[in-house]
């Protein structure tokens, strides 16, 4: 049975998450700072967490955002195939709630139209939009605003195959030493692993949106993940760079298939905000 979704829900609905990512810290990220705040060995480490939990108790109360960066809008949609679509293209209805969510939401407008003329397009459009058709007659939204201060700090290294492992894990430890204070720490380190040189990339970027503690079904991924973790936070960076034991809130790796003669890995870094809301239509 074909079930009709009117594309004027999908911009009501993209209007009020990017309003709701951008001032309020999702209930998984919100647990895992209160847990490293008071984890934190370092005395000033554990002071600049208290600092940002303030900050976000503030934004909460206020309706100010929890970072000035908010971000260029990035939505992952997984569509039911049971689905159809009435109204606008779906890509207008996502670009129309996100200049809605910018504009009335008082919110950054940090998106210009060429990467090299650099005009703003003064409502913060168009979003990165990566759709998926999936079973079923729902519509899954996942936004992530993401700032770029941590994207910039972002690597994709093309291994080769005898690299394995543990050049897998080499390569994730030298983008997170070279990110340093730059991406805003406490991070969380998205993962992409396999796949090609772009597959990979978005592999990482939908792994930061995946429930902070929540390990990959893969157990030897599972591993690598808690393993880089703590290898992570024992490189003294800490929060705000200022040093401390707790440089990351976690490693999300996720995997697929790639060539026999290749080893994809990209890391997107995120900064300790890391936003991200997920609603279903």
């Amino acid at each position: 049975m074909v079930r009709i979704v009117k594309t004027e829900e999908i911009t009501k609905t993209v209007k009020e998450m990017c309003i709701e990512a951008n001032h309020f810290l999702s209930e998984d990220m919100d647990e895992c700072l209160k847990k490293a705040t008071v984890s934190e060995e370092s005395e000033l480490g554990k002071k600049i967490l208290n600092q940002l939990q303030e900050n976000l108790k503030i934004a909460g109360e206020e309706m100010i955002p929890i970072c000035q960066d908010t971000g260029m809008a990035v939505f992952f949609i997984e569509v039911g195939q049971d689905v159809h679509f009435e109204g606008s293209l779906i890509e207008d209805a996502v670009n129309e709630g996100v200049r809605q969510g910018y504009t009335e939401g008082y919110l950054r407008k940090s998106v210009v139209g060429d990467p090299l003329l650099r005009e703003n397009t003064k409502d913060n459009t168009p979003a990165v939009i990566h759709y998926s058709i999936v079973a079923g007659d729902k519509v899954k939204i996942t936004f992530a605003p993401k700032g770029f201060g941590s994207e910039n700090m972002s690597r994709i290294f093309m291994l080769k195959p005898a690299d394995g492992i543990e050049g897998v894990k080499e390569s994730i430890l030298t983008a997170v030493k070279d990110a340093g204070p730059n991406a805003c720490p406490p991070m969380v380190i998205g993962v992409g692993i396999g796949g090609t040189f772009e597959k990979c990339a978005i592999l990482a970027k939908k792994a930061l949106t995946r429930e902070i503690g929540k390990h990959s079904d893969v157990p030897y991924v599972a591993e690598m993940e808690q393993e880089l973790l703590e290898k992570i936070n024992s490189l003294g960076i800490g929060p705000g760079g200022l040093g401390g034991t707790t440089t990351a809130l976690a490693v999300n790796i996720n995997t697929y298939a790639t060539h026999i003669a290749g080893l994809p890995v990209a890391v997107n870094i995120c900064c300790h905000v890391n936003r991200h809301t997920v609603r279903e239509i």
